[in-house]
């Protein structure tokens, strides 16, 4: 279980990691406009057009509670569940998916709005990738502290 973990953690560190980076979808307008948002570029698109409510509920659920995941999970993992990490985590894991639940509703409301044409790019699934690896891990921190 422990080899699991050891292989599973940096995996999904690196997938959030790019996930945040790399773009996550391609938006084609007028045939030959097209962007490429990263998530983090989203972020900033929203405070520069003085969007602060939404900017910090974007940041806050797609950026700040899935990095407070990977933290506590690394702390519950090196510290064999011994820690207050485990009820921490317990308190941020039901938090988990919603982040990727929220840029999947973007995507969702690009291709439905007609306004452009939407594609999912690797940064998505790299963010997929890590939500359900921490997830994976959390579980297991959890089992091997019993």
């Amino acid at each position: 279980m422990r080899f699991l973990i050891a292989i599973l953690l940096p995996l999904s560190t690196f997938s959030f990691a790019l996930g945040l980076t790399l773009p996550l979808m391609r938006f084609e307008r007028l045939l030959f406009l097209e962007d490429r948002p990263s998530l983090i570029d989203m972020v900033l698109s929203l405070y520069q057009d003085q969007e602060y409510l939404l900017t910090a509920l974007v940041a806050a659920f797609s950026i700040g509670f899935p990095a407070a995941k990977i933290v506590l999970t690394h702390i519950a993992a090196l510290s064999g569940g011994k820690s207050r990490s485990l009820a921490l985590l317990a308190a941020v894991s039901k938090w988990s998916m919603l982040d990727v639940m929220l840029v999947a509703l973007v995507l969702f409301a690009a291709k439905t709005s007609g306004l452009a044409a939407a594609s999912v790019l690797p940064g998505l699934w790299f963010y997929a990738a890590a939500a359900i690896g921490t997830a994976a891990t959390a579980f297991l921190a959890k089992q091997q502290s019993r």
